[in-house]
């Protein structure tokens, strides 16, 4: 059975960082892009940050570009978000997920609050 977990969410003034974290078990990321994902109060769920499998090329939302950092690793089945100099509108629940065609179920998330 796949699962996704993710952690490291809490509640950070503006300006301050945080760590996530994302580990799948019962299936692998090593051969497929991942993504972080948020989903704020009364959103759709919007696209953050993503990382190829082949080369680790990175992408960003326009939004967190130079302040958030993804990286993985496969040795652990794992992902993870940096995100540092956090603003207010950075609030929404967080997920990561492999790509489609992996067809993963979505884990529960990891809340994150900015405050001002």
């Amino acid at each position: 059975q796949v699962r996704l977990v993710e952690s490291g969410g809490g509640l950070v003034q503006a300006g301050g960082s945080l760590r996530l974290s994302c580990q799948v078990s019962g299936a692998t990321f090593s051969t497929y892009n991942v993504g972080w994902y948020r989903q704020a109060p009364g959103k759709g769920r919007e696209y953050v940050a993503g990382i190829s499998w082949s080369y680790g090329n990175t992408y960003y939302a326009d939004s967190v570009k130079g302040r958030f950092t993804i990286s993985r690793d496969d040795a652990e089945n794992a992902v993870y978000l940096q995100m540092n100099n956090l603003r207010p509108e950075d609030t929404a629940i967080y997920y990561c997920n492999a790509e489609a065609r992996a067809n993963y179920p979505w884990g529960q998330g990891t809340q994150v609050t900015v405050s001002s």
